[in-house]
């Protein structure tokens, strides 16, 4: 029954939004986004994620509202040969390897008004199967620790508190191994 209501939701999802690859276009549309969904000592710099979107845009993944065009939801990351997660990923585009094995995930970012839709659930799983198809061995997150139990649901494991003091909190590391 619950995998019945999972896939029913699923279907909503799909008929709703479009799931791509960021187009530059929407560079500051994502920009606008990051600044609404986190408080202004975590959120990423304008031209920060400009950055992003420039270089590294088959890493992000865009939700769509297809009646508005809107982008509703986006997961934002770089890839590199690091295996843990280093403050300097935020701000240091350099730092990106297209080939790199590891994904480090930058945002996961939901607009207020499509959240509890199960839109981050669905984001999360197409970005980890797509990665996983990339032959990336792993996906790693920071979170604050009222997120974690929402990122282990995801498929993430707790790896403890990361090495990272990005807006001058706390965060824990977060994995997701994509090999078998």
């Amino acid at each position: 029954m619950e995998n019945m209501v999972r896939e029913e939701a699923n279907r909503e999802l799909y008929e709703k939004f479009e799931f791509r690859e960021i187009r530059p276009e929407e560079g500051e549309q994502a920009a606008r986004i990051e600044r609404l969904c986190f408080p202004p000592n975590e959120a990423c710099s304008r031209e920060h994620m400009l950055e992003r979107v420039a270089k590294a845009p088959a890493l992000f993944l865009v939700a769509v509202d297809k009646r508005t065009g809107m982008i509703a939801g986006f997961l934002n990351g770089i890839a590199t040969q690091e295996t843990t997660f280093q403050d300097a990923f935020f701000t240091d585009i350099s730092l990106h390897n297209p080939t790199g094995r590891a994904i480090m995930l930058l945002g996961l970012n939901v607009r207020p008004e499509y959240r509890g839709q199960g839109l981050a659930r669905e984001l999360m799983a197409l970005y980890l199967r797509r990665e996983r198809e990339n032959k990336r061995s792993v996906v790693v997150l920071t979170c604050l620790e009222s997120k974690v139990r929402m990122y282990e649901k995801m498929g993430f494991c707790d790896a403890g508190l990361a090495n990272s003091s990005w807006g001058g909190e706390q965060w824990h590391e977060m994995r997701c191994e994509l090999e078998p």
